[in-house]
This record gives C-alpha cells, structure tokens and sequence, in this order.
C-alpha cells in the first residue's frame, strides 16, 4: 500500500477551491480552527487507487504576506507542517490576480500543482491556453478543473500522486529584480545563513524578501537590531531611487512575471491588473506595430544623444585644446622636451580625446535608464524574445545582449541564466556585435566627421541595427551547426508602467558613466602613455633636402615604432579604405575600443602646434572619405572583442577554444564585410 499524502488546497478567495474541496471529499470531512487562531480548518479524506489522502482546505488568501488572520494561517501551514503536495486553484478566468499567490508558492519552493478552476467560464470568455507551454513557465503541472461540476478530479489525483512521487526537489524559484533590491536581498540573504534556526523552516532568500517586504511576521522573528537597521537603511535607499517602497517593486516584478507567461501561452485578452499597462502594450508589445515602436524609440534616444550631447561636447573639446595649448605654452617655442610632448601630446590628446564624449555617452545611459525605469525596455526584450525563439535561442539571451549594449564582459557573465550550455555559447559568441558603450566614442568621432547634421542620428541607429542583424544571423547559424537542439521556454517580466524617479535614472547613468571615466583614467592613460612612446621613437634626426614641414612631420611619424607597425600592416588594410594611420590606431582598440579614439588623437597630435590643435574630427574629415568613415565603424563595430572580453569568455567559457574561435572569426567577417562596403562603395563612385 502507497504511504498517505497530505495535500493542501490553496487558492483565492472566490476561486471555486470551497467546490472543489466537496468534490474530492464528499461527506468525509471535518471543520475545526488552526491553533492560536479563530480561523476555521477544514480537513478531509479521499481515496485514489491504493493510496489515502488527506486534503487540508487552506484559508482564501490573495498572497502569503500576512495581511490577514487567514493569509497568516495558511502561511503557518504550509511552512510548518510541509504538505506533500500543494494544489493551487485559480480561477482561469481570472489568470493573472490568481497566479500571484501562485509566484508566491513557487518562491517557497514548495511541490506545486496548478487546477486551472471554472475552465468552462475561462472558455466562454473566449480565453484559450497553452496548457503545455504556460506549465513548463511557471514550472508546475496544470489540470482544468470545473470544481461544481466534479470534472477534472481524476485526472488532478492523478498528478498530485505524480509529484508527491517524483524524486527530484525543485529549488525556490528566484526571481530577478532591480539591481538596487538585487544587491540588498543578496545581502541580507548572506547575513541570514548565520541563523539556521531560522533559515531551517523558511529558507534565507525567502526570509530576505520578506524582510525587504516589511512582513510584520517575519520581522517580528528576528531579533537582530544591526540587521534591521540594515533592511530599513535599504529599503530607504531604495525608495529614493526608485520612487517606491521595496515591497511594492516586489509585487511590480512578480506581475511582471506574470504578465510576460500570460502573453506567451495565452491566446485571447486576459483580464488585466493594470488597465493603463495593457492598454500601453496593445501597441508597443503588438506583433505588428511592436517592432517599428522599438526601432523609432532608438532613433530618437540616439536623435537626442547627437542633439544634446553637441554643445558640450564642443565645450569639452575647446577645454582639452586650451589645456594642450597652456602646457605646451610652459617651454620655449619649438621645445623638443619629452616631457612636453608627453603631456600635450600623448596625456592630454590620448585621454582628451576620449573625454571629449563623455556627455554623448551620458546622455545615452540616461535615456536608457528613462526606458529601464518606465518598464518599457522589458517590453523590447518581450520583443525580442519572438525573435529569439525563431533563430533557436533561449528567451532568456536577450537578457545578457541588452546588458550588451552598455558592456559587453556583464553582458557574458549574465549568460549564466541560461540552463544550456549550447545556449551559453551562442549567446556568448554573439554578444561582440552588440554596440557596447566603449564603441559609442569610435561612433561619436567618426558620424560628425563625415556626415552632416540631418544623417548623423540614421547613421549611428543604423550601425546599431546592423550589429543586431549580425548577432541574429550568426546564432542562427552557430545553432544550426555547432550547437543544435531545442531552446527552452522563458517568461519575460512585463513590469507595470510608472514615471522613473530622477534621482533612479541619474545614478543608473552615473554608474555607467563612472566605469567610462575609470577606464578613461586609467587604462585608456596607460595605453595612451604607451602610443605616445610608440610614436615618438625611435626619432628621425636627418630628413631630404626640399621636404615641407608637413612632409617632414609624416616622414618622423613613419620612422617611429608605431609607424613602423602601421606601414607593415598597411598592405593588408588598404582593400578597406585603411591607411598605417587608421591600422596603428586599431593595434590598441584590442585593449578597450575608445583607445581608438585616444590613438588617433596621438597619431595627429604629433606635429607642430598648428596642427596639434585643430579637432580631429576635422583633420579626419580632411584626410578620408565618408566611405573610409563608415568603414572604420564597420570593422570597429564587428572585429576581436577587448581583452577584458576575451578574458571573460575564456573564462566563462572553460576553454580557450571559444574565445580564440571568436575573436578570430569576428576579426574575418569584419574583414570580409568592410571589404565588400568599401569595394562596392568605390564600384558605385560614393564617397570619393
């Protein structure tokens, strides 16, 4: 004979859970109160095949915070005394209110079944359900029950023995939030595992949220004053940020989790929490207007970044200029002094000259930071995951090619969300082409350069996309060949709109901006110190009666190392447009790609004073085509990763194999790709 279950029966208030619980046990039942409470429990026994079950009909309860002597009650059930099994009943007609406490049941890791309840009304609403789909996303079993009508209670015993039985445990589900609530969840999870007494029965991520919740129950059990003056400081913090207390971002993510599995696996309108949201989403999550929504977004935020980010960034470079020319200014005209040239030409052009696009920069992480905050970028991942699917990738590598777009070593450390290494990897060979912010300066110098005002926003949106077109068209080949096999369901959060707080999007542009000027100061100086050494020696001490200045300044830079290096590679590079000039800068972009930008800066800055201090873009305007320009943000765009980025593959990867194969294969196809522009450029006479 089977050992005897217990199973609880959870559910909304209204949900049909009272019907379904005097279908399964008849008369054999029994009402009692929990103890400590005067909320009543009611028991009862049912027989299926061999095995007895007990069927414990839990209070309504809309969540498992405890609000209510009845959410309360059932809380203390369902964590005390472990059920076998848990049977949800939702109202199906009514999804997304009754999966909440579902969410909440999966985060305790408890063993779940889902009875989809008043099927019949949910089908005369015209609502109809991928069953297979929408129980593989929220990692449950589903049965349609119709509790009044006794239908469905078979085939529902049927799956609570299947569960109760299976041997594997499935781990609380855990949900990812913003990065503030993230960090202080983290924390406080770390700080719990120190009390086992505690973290026994409920788990230390749970006890973390909960915290974080200000659950009146949970904070009641712990006694520890540093460890609540650390949630309160937190959750301060986060409001600040953010606009709203941590408990109600909680709720936004948990619907938002929601929502994304309702929009994959259900076929009609599903009854919204959020009125405004949906109707919002009727358009910009739309199969057809979707896309061009998204697609006019980005040209505006880079119409904006152009706009904006042009006055300051004159101001900057006018300030960079001044500040070459007062240094230069300390020795006597015509100084050959090492130390001047270091400073005014290798410093202050290297690092200046990467400086110059920092409010670009800013401006771009801020009208991201807008979209984050608003909830509309998780609609574009929401997007994108149609997308995803149909190439063969997981849903969840859109996550990591979004994080792309800012850095791409976060980008592939974010890989880790994927439950295939199949996935992994082709996410992870792919990221390269996303337009990561260290390209941004390359853009922000070249599209100026060469391109008046009314095209610089196209270009840059176009760049974008055409590293997007690559990332998608290479996963589908690395899926088609290297790395077969199915992809696995995902729910993408759909969080509900709300205004962003400045104080929220000034500090997740800082952030951003703060790693930029980092690099600036520290790398990027570094490398810029070394390009200055590079083009500077060995010195040419004789030059050929008759040169003109110009003449003898090329014929210097020629003799140098750097030189050297360029005009030896310069035969490879000429069927792109390059010259050594252009091939010298990109030695250095392996490092961190705004070196390109300070190498360049270098390059030009080495020679007399009058040329020093024209602007680059100016001296590159006059030196090279449009067609050369857009050549270069080609190759910069899809060439070998920076070393933080190969190092992070190879790590991430557990083989050199895959950092090797990448870097050398991008650096081909960027190769091939620039060739082609530029040859068909040159057949088609543009930019000449």
């Amino acid at each position: 004979m089977s050992r005897p279950l217990v199973v609880a029966l959870a559910g909304n208030p209204n949900s049909g859970k009272t019907s379904l619980f005097n279908a399964l046990t008849g008369a054999r039942q029994h009402v009692g109160n929990y103890p400590g409470v005067t909320v009543e429990k009611r028991e009862g026994q049912c027989r299926h095949g061999d095995r007895d079950i007990t069927i414990v009909d839990l209070p309504g309860a809309y969540s498992l915070t405890a609000y209510s002597p009845e959410e309360l009650a059932a809380r203390h059930f369902l964590i005390e005394e472990r059920p076998d099994v848990v049977v949800d009943v939702v109202d199906a007609s009514n999804l997304e209110r009754n999966l909440y406490l579902a969410v909440q049941l999966m985060e305790l890791g408890l063993p779940l079944v889902l009875a989809f309840n008043m099927s019949d009304r949910a089908k005369a609403r015209g609502l109809e359900f991928d069953l297979p789909q929408l129980s593989e996303l929220l990692g449950a079993p589903i049965v349609p029950t119709i509790g009044h009508q006794g239908k469905g209670l078979r085939e529902l015993l049927g799956v609570i023995e299947t569960v109760a039985d299976r041997p594997e445990v499935r781990p609380p589900h855990r949900f990812e939030y913003d990065p503030e609530l993230n960090d202080a969840v983290d924390a406080l999870e770390e700080r719990l595992r120190g009390r086992p007494e505690l973290t026994g029965r409920y788990g230390a991520r749970w006890l973390a949220l909960k915290l974080m919740e200000n659950d009146a129950e949970v904070c009641k059990l712990v006694d520890d004053p540093v460890l609540k003056d650390e949630v309160r400081r937190r959750a301060e913090e986060i409001e600040k940020i953010r606009g709203m207390p941590p408990e109600h971002l909680i709720a936004d993510h948990r619907y938002g989790f929601i929502s994304g599995a309702c929009q994959e696996a259900v076929r009609a309108g599903v009854e919204a929490r959020h009125t405004m949201s949906d109707r919002i989403d009727s358009v910009v999550t739309n199969r057809v207007l979707g896309l061009p929504v998204f697609l006019g977004l980005m040209y505006a935020v880079f119409l904006l970044t152009f706009t904006l980010g042009e006055p300051p960034m004159h101001w900057i470079e006018t300030g960079v200029e001044w500040l070459g020319a007062r240094v230069s200014a300390l020795w006597p005209p015509g100084s050959e002094s090492p130390l001047r040239s270091l400073l005014a030409d290798g410093i202050i052009a290297g690092v200046g000259g990467v400086l110059v696009f920092l409010p670009n920069i800013l401006l771009l992480f801020l009208a991201i930071a807008f979209l984050e905050d608003t909830g509309y970028m998780a609609r574009a991942a929401f997007l994108m995951d149609r997308l995803m699917h149909k190439i063969g990738l997981h849903g969840k590598s859109f996550i990591p090619m979004l994080i792309g777009f800012g850095c791409t070593v976060p980008g592939v450390l974010a890989t880790r969300v994927l439950e295939t290494r199949r996935d992994r990897l082709t996410t992870m060979l792919v990221l390269p082409l996303m337009s990561c912010g260290a390209r941004l300066p390359i853009y922000m110098l070249i599209i100026p350069a060469f391109f008046p005002p009314h095209w610089r926003a196209p270009i840059l949106w176009i760049i974008y996309l055409i590293g997007i077109g690559l990332a998608i068209g290479l996963a589908r080949l690395l899926r088609g060949t290297l790395f077969r096999g199915d992809s696995m369901p995902f729910v993408m959060e759909l969080p509900p709109y709300h205004m962003p707080t400045w104080r929220g999007m000034l500090l997740h542009m800082w952030k951003r901006g703060g790693l930029y000027l980092r690099k600036a100061g520290t790398l990027i100086l570094g490398i810029s110190i070394v390009m200055w050494a590079l083009t500077s020696y060995p010195k040419l001490d004789r030059f050929p009666e008759g040169l003109s200045e110009e003449a003898r300044q090329a014929e210097a830079l020629a003799h140098t190392a750097a030189g050297r290096i360029g005009h030896a590679i310069e035969p490879a590079l000429r069927p792109l447009g390059f010259d050594w000039r252009i091939g010298t800068a990109m030695i250095g972009a392996f490092a961190a790609k705004e070196v390109f930008v300070a190498q360049l800066g270098i390059v030009y800055a080495v020679g007399s004073d009058e040329e020093a201090a024209e602007p680059l873009r100016a001296m590159l305007a006059r030196q090279y085509t449009p067609l050369t320009g857009l050549c270069i943000m080609l190759f910069m765009l899809i060439a070998m990763p920076c070393m933080a980025t190969f190092a992070v593959v190879r790590r991430e990867s557990g083989s050199w194999k895959w950092a090797v194969l990448q870097s050398g294969s991008l650096t081909i196809l960027a190769y091939l790709i620039t060739g082609l522009v530029y040859q068909g450029g040159r057949l088609l006479g543009l930019g000449l």
